[in-house]
């Protein structure tokens, strides 16, 4: 696993067995929207509490199995932003529930999701462990879930709202980050000019590898195969900018 992945189901795990420990505690973390105001830390406290072993379960799975990917992709800072900010988001979205207690990591892992299927939008999930389907699909089918669950339909006792939240929270955050990414600075400088600079060039060559994460150096020596194969210019402004967010490391 990698650090922030580790922390977090480290942190879920003590806060499900103190928490059943001391049910009132349990109580004061747990997030009722109406009670927000008298109780302003829930929103966040509420994303480290599961109401039994099974919840705990699909949820520290959840991040297990989508988030090491996810956090060598986007770094360990920005992987704990968007897990706190779709956490936060599902908290806003329970409004809508206003006088119902919402416990879970749901909201959070559901951020998680969103951006292992904007990342890798074609890597096939297993539902149930059986059933293959594309991740973008499966994001979108829980969407729709979330949705109808949210408005009546389909299984009760279950946080719909705070799953949408961690849906919306999750899409929005990773937008804007990516908008003021240094990848996207210099994608924009790449598109401009076509041609990089043999200075460039020399960075990405000059990589360390062996210093990244297994899934980055493996897309690292590709990318950088493909230049040495059909030159510089072959580079899309996309593998240029990933070349790029590591030259500097």
């Amino acid at each position: 696993m990698t650090p922030w992945v580790m922390r977090l189901v480290v942190a879920n795990v003590v806060m499900f067995f103190v928490t059943g420990a001391a049910p009132g505690l349990f109580s004061a973390l747990a997030l009722v929207p109406a009670q927000v105001p008298l109780r302003p830390w829930t929103p966040f406290t509420y994303m480290f509490l599961h109401a039994g072993t099974f919840h705990l379960l699909f949820n520290m799975m959840g991040l297990f199995f989508f988030g090491p990917r996810l956090e060598a992709r986007i770094g360990g800072q920005r992987f704990l932003r968007l897990y706190l900010v779709s956490g936060l988001s599902g908290a806003l979205f329970s409004l809508a529930t206003p006088h119902v207690p919402i416990v879970g990591a749901s909201g959070a892992i559901f951020g998680v999701f969103v951006g292992f299927a904007r990342y890798w939008p074609r890597a096939q999930v297993l539902i149930w462990g059986i059933v293959p389907v594309e991740a973008r699909i499966m994001v979108i089918l829980m969407t729709v879930l979330a949705l109808m669950g949210g408005f009546g339909v389909g299984q009760s006792g279950v946080a719909h709202f705070a799953h949408l939240g961690g849906f919306v929270g999750g899409w929005l955050y990773l937008r804007g980050a990516e908008a003021r990414s240094a990848a996207t600075a210099f994608r924009q400088v790449a598109r401009a000019a076509p041609r990089p600079e043999p200075s460039a060039v020399e960075r990405w060559r000059r990589i360390d590898r062996s210093t990244l994460h297994p899934v980055n150096a493996e897309e690292v020596e590709r990318v950088l195969a493909k230049m040495e194969t059909l030159g510089a210019n072959s580079l899309t402004p996309d593998e240029r900018a990933f070349l790029e967010r590591f030259a500097g490391s």
